[in-house]
């Protein structure tokens, strides 16, 4: 399970692989002073504590044909095949993901230098340079993602992003890889700079599902 962290309008967000789903909830409730109401929508499900804490579980893939949390622990434990695509400014990472295992995938780095403390002249070639080295890299990432997960949607039941977001909208202004963002889940998973052993946790990651905790 990924680390806690923080979520606007307070609250902590958890990943919770399927395989523990169930035992996470029931050990949620037996540590606050037992389960007092469920609800459950088609997007998420959220059990309340006695003592006003609230779990909420965001479904992921959805939605749920028939809401309710033993149908939320099934719908995560379905098997899939899952299209990654991991991007940051100096790199990326894609491939197919069967659940959690890395079937196809292609990783490239680029050289994108940090900022410089020089100014004037000095400092804006150094600018119009690392914005050169960026768009190189996000054509790199573009042209891997066009070849290398766009041939292969129909095979796979949904695509999951991570890393920057900014440099994910620019990879979303491409209109070639239009079909495979429309099929992106909305979550964005936090990781550091891509690589092949990057991928492969995304990929185990990709199936956990996101509860975010808020104390009464």
């Amino acid at each position: 399970m990924a680390k806690a962290r923080q979520v606007p309008g307070g609250g902590r967000a958890v990943e919770v692989p399927p395989e523990r789903l169930a035992g996470w909830f029931e050990r949620f409730a037996g540590g606050h002073g037992g389960a007092v109401a469920t609800e459950a929508t088609p997007h998420e499900v959220r059990v309340t504590a006695a003592d006003g804490t609230t779990a909420t579980a965001t479904v992921p893939f959805g939605p749920l044909e028939d809401p309710s949390l033993d149908a939320l622990v099934a719908h995560a434990l379905a098997p899939r095949r899952i299209a990654l695509v991991l991007v940051r400014k100096g790199g990326h990472s894609v491939g197919i993901a069967r659940d959690g295992r890395i079937e196809v995938s292609r990783t490239d780095r680029h050289l994108v230098q940090g900022r410089s403390a020089a100014g004037g002249w000095s400092q804006q070639r150094f600018a119009r340079r690392r914005a050169g080295q960026a768009r190189h890299a996000l054509q790199d990432a573009a042209k891997d993602v066009f070849e290398v997960l766009v041939p292969r949607l129909s095979e796979v039941d949904a695509v999951v992003l991570g890393g920057d977001r900014r440099a994910l909208d620019e990879l979303r202004a491409d209109r070639r890889l239009a079909p495979l963002f429309a099929r992106a889940e909305p979550r964005v998973i936090e990781v550091g700079e891509p690589s092949r052993a990057v991928l492969g946790e995304a990929a185990v990651r990709a199936l956990s599902v996101q509860v975010t905790l808020r104390d009464g």
